[in-house]
């Protein structure tokens, strides 16, 4: 395999003449040093593109010792560097002689991955790369070491793909089941994996494919996480932390958010974290939790309150979700119009949901009889509730929110009058028509 070195060299010499060398890139030392490097890297990357045009992993071996001194001298010779030598080294470990020739490579292809940290940055991609790695060489009995490193990927400070939170979830369950933790790790780490990814995904979610590519790796940290989901699961773990220290901000802040999210809103848990927590700090955020927590208790005048507090100062998603709350209370007290204000308002906080003008559509749908002055029973409140469907599916395209809608409509169609009756009323197809009662809107008029 050394029959073209000789070669490969002169015309790589010869290629950084003089005037290149005035100008010698940045390899991450000095230009001595970087002239004594000139010959490994020429034979290092004529063994590396031996190995790709032949895929004989014994190429990877000879362009060992060259891509150590490369690595040592000059770390900033080339990101590639990084790349290859993961495989170079994946022959090395896999060709080791016994467990402690093993081991050291099994170190250096470690280092390898701190120095491309220290020279190019990327830490929390680079740090799960090393987990991975560890994990696919190691397996269960490199348990100890991996799950760390995953660990402090996901805690670092920068960006990290999001199919490592994938594996981090995994890995945690792996540790907990080896009797490493408690089960609560599980918890506190799907916390932190779900999280992320819900704000990748708000991040990337006008780019269909990457959307798609992170609604998958969500549900891969759901099902990972199913096993301990079950809301007396999830009190059983929190209760007793709960009881131990009620006081503890972050630990009320973690039990109220987990419970909410697993959709635990009932549990005597979730009431007692939420109001010591809005006692200990009261803010629109934990004016929100008790808001939902009166809701949940059918304890409807509280729940407005204290929905109506948190929304004026919420932003975002938690603004949408305070006003589709209270536009819920009002509706439950049937304060029809104060419900369809609410409604408006979560409509105008998240421009691409359509749940609220559903709500809206459902709410003149129950409420038509009101509407009887139109003299056909309150059949006009079912044009005005599809027109509130269509709006819904025109801001809210999703899959999900075009069924409901259309399920909603077939079934609201069905009591539009029929053409004899609105004959005799003077009324045609296409023309408008103003819906009495509570309700108020400007439609058009359709039969059947």
């Amino acid at each position: 395999m050394k029959t073209i070195k000789s070669l490969t060299i002169g015309i790589f010499l010869a290629a950084m003449g003089s005037s290149a060398m005035a100008q010698l890139p940045d390899w991450g030392c000095s230009d001595e040093v970087q002239q004594q490097m000139l010959e490994p890297v020429s034979l290092y990357q004529d063994a590396i593109a031996q190995y790709k045009s032949t895929k004989d992993t014994r190429w990877l071996e000879e362009a060992y010792p060259y891509w150590k001194q490369i690595v040592a001298n000059c770390p900033k010779q080339s990101k590639n560097l990084y790349n290859n030598g993961a495989n170079i080294m994946r022959v090395k470990i896999a060709k080791a002689k016994d467990q402690a020739e093993r081991d050291a490579y099994i170190d250096e292809l470690m280092n390898m991955y701190d120095v491309r940290i220290a020279t190019y940055g990327e830490g929390p991609k680079w740090t799960a790369k090393k987990a991975m790695d560890l994990q696919d060489i190691l397996k269960n009995d490199g348990l100890e070491r991996y799950y760390p490193l995953y660990d402090q990927a996901v805690k670092m400070e920068g960006d990290l793909e999001a199919g490592y939170l994938v594996k981090y979830m995994e890995a945690t369950i792996d540790y907990v089941r080896a009797g490493k933790a408690e089960p609560t790790l599980v918890v506190d780490n799907y916390d932190i994996a779900s999280e992320k990814l819900d704000a990748e995904l708000e991040k990337n979610i006008d780019d269909s494919v990457k959307a798609a590519t992170i609604r998958g790796y969500i549900a891969g940290v759901e099902a990972a996480f199913s096993p301990y989901a079950t809301c007396d699961q999830l009190v059983e773990i929190y209760g007793k932390k709960f009881e131990a220290d009620p006081e503890n901000i972050d630990l009320l802040k973690k039990i109220t958010g987990i419970l909410k999210k697993k959709r635990c809103i009932d549990q005597p848990l979730f009431f007692s974290a939420t109001e010591n927590l809005y006692r200990l700090e009261p803010n629109p955020a934990t004016a929100m939790l008790m808001g939902q927590m009166c809701l949940s208790k059918k304890q409807y005048s509280e729940a407005i309150q204290y929905l109506r507090d948190a929304a004026k100062d919420l932003t975002g998603k938690d603004k949408y979700m305070a006003y589709l709350y209270l536009g819920h209370c009002y509706n439950s007290t049937n304060s029809y119009s104060a419900a369809r204000s609410a409604y408006l308002s979560a409509a105008e906080a998240d421009r691409t949901k359509g749940e609220p003008y559903r709500m809206i559509a459902q709410l003149y749908a129950a409420t038509a009889s009101t509407a009887s002055d139109d003299n056909m029973s309150g059949c006009s409140a079912y044009w005005a509730a599809v027109d509130k469907l269509n709006r819904s599916k025109a801001v809210d395209p999703s899959e999900e929110n075009v069924q409901a809608c259309n399920a909603l409509i077939g079934r609201y169609s069905a009591h539009y009058p029929k053409t004899a009756q609105a004959f005799m009323l003077n009324l045609e197809n296409g023309k408008s028509f103003r819906v009495p009662g509570w309700i108020g809107e400007t439609t058009t008029v359709r039969t059947r």
